[in-house]
């Protein structure tokens, strides 16, 4: 690392967060309509917090979303069709660094090869990046954003079932993986979980469906304390009890753990650590479920400070991802000046 660069943790005021527009030729095509719904009130809750979306879409599909999101605020429309819309895995990273904010990304392959992403993996380099005020650093190793979460001072938390899958970067150890976090993220401490793992995921245990860091010293965890009898207690619990022993500092705020299948029968990954902290206000994915209600009392619990904003995430849940997971936060003084100005006229197009 040639400077002072550090991963800015979620509650770092953001101008913007980035999003991909659903379309009909990708696995939303079933549920499109609900799943545009919703996109449309995620941007609505963003803008409320005096916050822009950076939306790629289709040029096609522009003149559409115009129509439809008339009553936005700060919506800039950058052309671009990626392979799916899971932005938190693609989209870069930003850091704080003596020159300013820092655009920094890694590779993305499907989450270790399970699907192709060629697409996305040009979106940093091809769209995003030319709206940055500093250039982008580009590391070859493969990682996505959803796999990283980091507080204040820089501790940085994954999981080895996510990192170690050998499809994304071979053999590399846990020790490999800690001394690049800590040159590229500027991480002053990292702390790699052995358990927790949701059923259907197919990111291999992504820690932002599993544990979240909340400004205040706590930890919230997805739990299964409200199901002793299902699969998933024995491991989410084994999950806890590390997480107490690794950071015996912290207050933990245990999440329900909620039971979603697909019409198929299979059980889907529903988390509600798959929250989107956005300025002064958590988005918080909800599923029609009975759990719904006690996890926004915990997320009321855990961040005092923040409006807590319920979103129906039951469709996102479709396609095994959440909230989180098709987002991108961009940090205050990231982006150009021309870029800001544009922003806040807005729904645009830009260049």
């Amino acid at each position: 690392m040639t400077d002072s660069r550090r991963l800015l943790p979620e509650w770092a005021p953001q101008e913007a967060v980035i999003l991909a527009w659903p379309h009909q030729d990708t696995d939303w095509a079933p549920w499109l309509e609900k799943a545009r719904s919703l996109y449309l009130e995620l941007i609505a809750a963003i803008n409320q917090a005096n916050c822009g979306v950076l939306l790629l879409i289709r040029e096609a599909d522009m003149a559409d979303f115009q129509t439809r999101a008339a009553h936005c605020q700060q919506v800039l429309l950058l052309k671009a069709n990626p392979n799916d819309t899971w932005l938190r895995d693609y989209g870069f990273l930003t850091c704080a660094s003596e020159q300013g904010m820092q655009p920094v990304e890694y590779q993305f392959n499907g989450w270790g090869n399970k699907f192709d992403a060629r697409r996305d993996n040009l979106a940093n380099r091809d769209i995003l990046a030319r709206l940055c005020k500093l250039p982008l650093i580009s590391t070859e190793m493969v990682a996505e954003g959803g796999a990283l979460e980091i507080d204040g001072e820089g501790h940085l938390l994954s999981t080895a079932l996510c990192l170690l899958n050998p499809e994304r970067n071979g053999a590399m150890s846990l020790d490999q993986y800690q001394a690049q976090f800590k040159e590229y993220l500027g991480a002053s401490r990292v702390s790699i979980f052995e358990h927790g793992h949701l059923e259907g995921d197919d990111t291999d245990g992504h820690i932002d469906t599993l544990v979240r860091f909340t400004p205040d010293k706590g930890l919230v965890i997805q739990s299964c304390f409200n199901r002793p009898q299902d699969a998933h207690f024995d491991g989410l619990q084994a999950l806890v009890d590390e997480c107490r022993t690794a950071l015996p500092d912290h207050q933990v705020f245990e999440l329900p753990l909620p039971e979603i299948y697909s019409a198929e029968g299979d059980r889907l990954p529903a988390s509600y650590a798959n929250y989107l902290i956005n300025n002064q206000q958590v988005l918080c994915p909800i599923y029609g479920q009975p759990e719904d209600k006690v996890a926004l009392e915990v997320l009321t619990k855990a961040y005092p400070a923040h409006n807590i904003v319920a979103l129906d995430c039951a469709v996102l849940v479709q396609q095994y991802g959440s909230l989180h997971c098709i987002s991108m936060q961009v940090p205050q003084g990231t982006l150009k000046d021309d870029v800001m100005a544009q922003l806040r006229k807005g729904v645009t197009v830009y260049g």
